[in-house]
């Protein structure tokens, strides 16, 4: 006779399972050098970078939360990726998140796209640059009009450049 313990303890194991089989399919394939206008190798963007940056931009890891000047960067003026200088993102799009990175509701013209990630079992966006492919942060669907999105960007990921008076 099958327990209601072992029933529960067997589905929950075959979700956990699936959900693992399920990334393994679902997940996005890192961008390769030759997929954008900027490539370098991996020695020569560990040169341009420094530590947290190639981990932000190159693997995909985040930085901690409330760390980065960025997120209370309140003056006029663009944020560029870290890794190739692009303009990506314009202060007049920033807004205060409360979340801990630098958060805006739209991206330049073309400068950025987005890609499936599932590494943490639960689907989001990634968005990175449109140039040089480095990882910028996550796009969420609960932010404020007009485009309903809140694009949270590790600020480590960013340069400002202020406008020129």
């Amino acid at each position: 006779m099958t327990s209601r313990r072992k029933v529960l303890f067997g589905g929950s194991a075959a979700a956990i399972a699936a959900a693992i089989g399920g990334a393994a399919i679902w997940r996005s394939t890192p961008a390769t050098a030759q997929d954008f206008e900027i490539s370098l190798s991996e020695a020569e963007w560990r040169e341009r970078l420094t530590d947290e940056e190639f981990a932000v931009l190159r693997e995909e890891a985040t930085e901690r939360a409330f760390t980065s000047p960025l997120n209370d960067e309140t003056s006029a003026g663009i944020f560029t990726c870290a890794g190739c200088d692009q303009d990506v993102y314009s202060s007049e799009t920033k807004f205060k998140s409360g979340t801990g990175w630098p958060s805006f509701w739209d991206n330049l013209p073309g400068a950025v796209g987005t890609k499936r990630d599932i590494k943490l079992l639960i689907p989001r966006t990634e968005v990175h640059c449109s140039r040089c492919g480095g990882h910028l942060g996550h796009i969420f669907d609960d932010g404020p009009e007009p485009t309903g999105k809140r694009h949270c960007l590790n600020g480590v990921a960013l340069n400002f450049r202020p406008e020129s008076a």
